[in-house]
């Protein structure tokens, strides 16, 4: 006898089987439903990718005026209240 398994054979009960629930709302919708993902193409890569360098820049030169200019730095504290 192998540790951990018994000579007894498990029997399923008959109440697991009926606990299983048939599927609501957004699952049933879905159910029957196929999705299939495909790749982006090299110019949708680089137009996202053009758009998120451009935001960062934009970020990092907003942080600088933040930091070095009183002025910027009094109209976003004033702006944020």
């Amino acid at each position: 006898m192998v540790k951990g398994f018994s000579d007894n054979e498990v029997k399923n009960d008959p109440e697991i089987k009926e606990s299983q629930k048939a599927k609501k709302g957004l699952a049933a919708f879905l159910k029957g439903k196929k999705f299939t993902y495909t790749l982006p193409g090299k110019k949708q890569i680089n137009i996202f990718g053009s758009i998120v360098l451009g935001l960062n820049m934009i970020l990092i030169l907003l942080v600088i005026l933040y930091l070095k200019n009183q002025e910027f730095h009094d109209f976003i504290f004033n702006v944020g209240r």
